[in-house]
């Protein structure tokens, strides 16, 4: 059964994307362990660590388009799911330490010593088993988001106000993380990692691995996504989306769509800052700051939200951009990231992928049919008019 799911997703470029991450995933580590240096294929460490990073940011867009492409939700608090991911990891990471920490206490952490703290806090408990913090990497998040969710969907909570409660959210939870009585490093956050699953993070061979695993859950992200959209329970998410009191009216429970939705979503971001902890080394309350969750929809917006596809390409390219930006040209970075938005906006409103559609769709003896009415358009026009119960 989920594998018929999964398979669903498989259609149209999808296949493409996905399986040129799955190559990714196995070249990249291959090039990078194999080929000597000084060789023209050989693809440095440096490298792999910086494109690992952008394919968490990748994940985190796709988990963000989930919700704003096909639901509506325009969530600017997904930076805090995805910390909250990291820090599940970065305790796991912690824990491996042991004794090997500046201060040599095999159970507390350095922070914790340094602090005097005399025994672990009970929420540790458990994460120096990697089973254990992978489940809090799915646990934390999602809990947040249903708590959250149930709340602000059942009160009918949308549009602009909802983006403020969320990005409020992410505020309070930087100011509580940033203490130094909350157990998780305060301003320091948790860094120092040695190793994760016995094979020590600065060896060449655990960061091809982690670029690999990056890639690959970014692809079977992309065929999940995929596969809840191609679905039935797709197509109340953009009937949603479009018509929401219409699809409330015929009998959908559309708070309910939002609930899981956004709980699944949040996941997606979770599991990105795990996998971007170990590749970066350091987890702190930064990484709740509400320009980050900015930032990610600004990813979405360019890429072209309601695309799948577009939100990774728009990630990547946003991050490749600023990368060479603040090494150049630092000052302009914050400019040059506004400049880039509100072009996106006015010139460009469906985004890179959307451009390119409507681009094709231009080309003389191709279907216009696309262009005036999408699939996604198609699709919630369908379930408005057979409406039903979910």
């Amino acid at each position: 059964m989920l594998t018929s799911f999964l398979f669903r997703g498989l259609k149209g470029n999808i296949v493409w994307v996905a399986l040129i991450l799955a190559i990714i995933g196995v070249l990249v580590p291959v090039l990078n362990l194999v080929v000597p240096e000084g060789q023209p294929f050989h693809i440095p460490d440096y490298i792999v660590s910086l494109f690992g990073k952008y394919l968490c940011y990748a994940l985190l867009a796709l988990a963000l388009d989930l919700v704003w492409g096909y639901c509506g939700i325009l969530s600017l608090g997904h930076g805090a799911f995805f910390a909250l991911g990291g820090y599940a990891m970065g305790m796991y990471l912690m824990r491996q330490i042991g004794s090997r920490g500046v201060y040599g206490d095999p159970i507390l952490p350095d922070f914790m010593v340094f602090l005097n703290w005399k025994e672990l806090p009970w929420y540790w408990y458990g994460f120096d088993q990697f089973w254990f913090a992978g489940l809090m990497v799915l646990i934390v998040p999602g809990l947040l988001a249903f708590v959250f969710g149930w709340f602000a969907f059942r009160s009918r909570v949308t549009g602009v106000y909802l983006s403020i409660i969320t990005q409020a959210m992410t505020y309070a939870l930087l100011l509580a993380f940033f203490r130094n009585d909350m157990g998780f490093g305060g301003n320091n956050g948790l860094t120092d990692f040695k190793d994760i699953l016995g094979f020590t993070l600065q060896n060449g061979g655990t960061r091809a691995g982690l670029f690999a695993a990056s890639a690959f859950a970014l692809c079977l992200a992309l065929i999940f996504c995929s596969s809840i959209v191609r679905s039935k329970f797709g197509k109340i998410l953009l009937a949603t989306r479009d018509a929401e009191a219409r699809a409330r009216f015929l009998g959908y429970r559309v708070e309910h769509v939002k609930l899981f939705v956004f709980t699944v979503s949040a996941m997606m971001a979770g599991i990105a800052g795990a996998l971007y902890v170990p590749q970066v080394g350091i987890i702190n309350p930064g990484e709740f700051a509400p320009a980050n969750s900015i930032e990610v929809v600004i990813w979405t917006a360019v890429g072209g939200r309601g695309t799948l596809i577009g939100p990774i390409i728009g990630a990547i390219a946003v991050n490749m951009g600023k990368s060479w930006f603040t090494a150049a040209l630092p000052e302009f970075w914050l400019f040059a990231l506004g400049a880039l938005f509100v072009a996106v906006t006015l010139f460009l409103p469906k985004g890179i992928v959307g451009a390119v559609s409507d681009l094709v769709a231009h080309i003389p003896g191709r279907n216009r049919k696309t262009k005036d009415t999408g699939p996604d358009e198609m699709a919630s026009s369908k379930v408005a008019e057979q409406g039903g119960d979910a």
